[in-house]
């Protein structure tokens, strides 16, 4: 890592099973609910080593193989949630310090630990997340907080544990922050002029490429 910014730090690694979440009526089977792990694991092209996905249709795989949040989110998250917020509650493996959206850019690499991520998407809120936490109206406030969280894709398979570095290895040719993306996949911007740019970015997955054509359509 010689002459690579480190810019923060992993807080804790998260791994979660299926479990059944009972809400509204229904039963849901979500490995959303992640727990802290106080061992080094495997970060993989399909995931963390010990991590489960409920439902691969919508996460998991290639482009969203490691999910991070940032713990400089959690004070206005305890707001409105209290004080059960803490490592694992947005279903992250990797809670983090120092690695926000407003600053990180789609493409950017980043050395984590032993593995080399690269930024692929933010993460869009859904009703997992409301029933996890019993709150109908989380995926509206997520929304509106622009705090995606940040997902990844493993360049280079590693090692990651609670107190590892994370430094910039590469900054991608992107201008666009995962913040910004999150923003107008959610429809709280209008959409960029470059949009066409925008999709065509190599480093984008193709699951928010494919949002954001789907609100181009249907302006």
């Amino acid at each position: 890592m010689t002459g690579a910014q480190v810019i923060g730090s992993v807080v804790s690694v998260n791994v979660g099973e299926v479990e059944p979440i009972e809400w509204r009526g229904r039963t849901i089977h979500t490995a959303i609910r992640k727990r802290p792990v106080d061992v080094p694991l495997q970060a993989r092209a399909l995931g963390l080593a010990g991590d489960v996905q409920g439902d691969r249709r919508v996460h998991g795989g290639v482009d969203k193989a490691v999910y991070s949040y940032a713990v400089e989110h959690h004070p206005f998250w305890r707001s409105e949630l209290g004080d059960a917020v803490g490592p694992g509650s947005f279903g992250e493996n990797l809670a983090t310090r120092g690695l926000v959206e407003d600053e990180v850019r789609i493409g950017d690499r980043y050395r984590v630990g032993a593995a080399l991520l690269e930024v692929s998407e933010p993460r869009q809120p859904c009703s997992t997340f409301a029933a996890l936490h019993r709150r109908a109206d989380l995926p509206k406030v997520f929304a509106a907080a622009g705090w995606s969280g940040i997902y990844f894709r493993v360049i280079e398979e590693g090692a990651i544990a609670a107190g590892d570095p994370i430094a910039v290895e590469q900054r991608g040719d992107s201008r666009w922050t995962v913040r910004r993306v999150f923003e107008w996949v959610m429809g709280r911007e209008p959409l960029p002029a470059d949009l066409d740019e925008l999709v065509a970015e190599v480093a984008l997955a193709r699951s928010t490429a494919d949002a954001l054509t789907r609100r181009s359509g249907a302006r």
